[in-house]
């Protein structure tokens, strides 16, 4: 297994876990919930809700860097 399969592996697998992780992200507005003073009662930790943008992220500059290696033909078939 050569270097070009391997950063292909690992673009995938960014890919997938970005996809997983951009779902997981709560929604910014606060919809019908705002009207009447309810969205207060189910916001998430602060804590988690940073973890999950850092780790987002991290996984969005990792697949778009290999994108442009893969893309670019630096890396020998």
């Amino acid at each position: 297994m050569g270097v070009y399969q391997i950063v292909q592996i690992v673009w995938a697998v960014s890919a997938g876990l970005l996809t997983v992780l951009v779902l997981l992200h709560s929604p910014k507005g606060d919809g019908l919930g705002g009207i009447g003073g309810q969205a207060q009662l189910f916001a998430s930790a602060k804590s988690a809700e940073a973890t999950l943008n850092r780790v987002t992220w991290i996984l969005s500059l990792t697949f778009i860097s290999l994108t442009v290696v893969l893309s670019a033909g630096w890396l020998n078939n």
